[in-house]
């Protein structure tokens, strides 16, 4: 994986503690929003590649916001997890990373539309 793209390699890196927090909860034995989060969480990266072969601008623009609903419904279930008394894990980093992951692919997704209309 080339290290010069940053979210690539930051949604490759989320996904991995994703999974590692999956095992985690599972441990907990909280099942439920545990699969929700690992499903999400993982999908970011997944849509980020698909981006990133994308055949036109447009479909680039329509990955990557593919994505970034990904990456949402990840903050979504964190938070959840954050607020609720289903587990004891300490999930603030997880927050902190997602938070970064969504601006980044916010900022590439306007940088790309203003890149079409000018």
């Amino acid at each position: 994986m080339p290290k010069d793209n940053l979210i690539q390699q930051k949604s490759f890196d989320f996904s991995l503690s994703i999974i590692q927090l999956y095992i985690s909860l599972k441990k907990e034995r909280e099942y439920v929003l545990s699969k929700q989060l690992l499903r999400s969480g993982t999908s970011i990266g997944a849509n980020i590649e698909e981006a990133i072969a994308a055949q036109s601008r447009k479909d680039f623009i329509h990955k990557m916001s593919i994505s970034s609903k990904e990456a949402r419904e990840t903050a979504y279930w964190l938070k959840l997890l954050q607020k609720s008394d289903l587990t004891n894990i300490d999930v603030s980093l997880y927050l902190n990373e997602i938070d970064q992951i969504i601006r980044i692919i916010t900022s590439i997704i306007k940088t790309s539309q203003s890149s079409i209309q000018n």
